[in-house]
């Protein structure tokens, strides 16, 4: 049985060890060189999730901040090549946002510095540790579906 006080220390268990996994991830990226913030590093691989280029009001949505920040992202992964705003096909007033084949490699390179931060994190768990880790993570993770958070963007 489960007390307030348990549940407390799970969950910031869990919020120490994301924070750790940031850290050790925003390491991971700092030697690859990529001159990418964390936030950035987000909207490329909400990005990469996307099917179609979103618009830049969708993002503000999925990554759940105010859409002056996507505008402060986008310039700034515009000015380095990682993606580029692109006008809506159908309705010349929307602007979408795109990976370019930069910002593709980029989220390739984030993939590795993330695999390297979970490689680390995960070295001291046996491998039947870290099948049941997974397993209650995907319990977790799947628990109770989050409104506007499916696939698309």
């Amino acid at each position: 049985m489960t007390t307030p006080d348990s549940d407390g220390l799970l969950a910031e268990q869990l919020l120490r060890l994301t924070r750790r996994l940031q850290r050790i991830q925003k390491r991971h990226l700092e030697h690859r060189g990529l001159g990418i913030t964390p936030a950035q590093s987000r909207l490329l691989r909400t990005l990469a999730h996307c099917d179609a280029p979103p618009r830049m009001a969708d993002l503000a949505q999925r990554l759940e901040v105010v859409p002056r920040a996507v505008t402060t992202l986008v310039d700034g992964l515009e000015a380095g090549g990682k993606v580029r705003r692109a006008p809506d096909p159908t309705n010349r007033r929307v602007i979408r946002v795109e990976l370019t084949d930069d910002g593709r490699k980029a989220v390739l390179e984030l993939r590795g510095a993330r695999r390297s931060a979970a490689e680390e994190i995960l070295a001291p768990l046996t491998g039947g540790q870290r099948e049941l880790l997974g397993g209650l993570l995907d319990t977790l993770v799947d628990g109770v579906p989050e409104p506007g958070r499916g696939r698309g963007c």
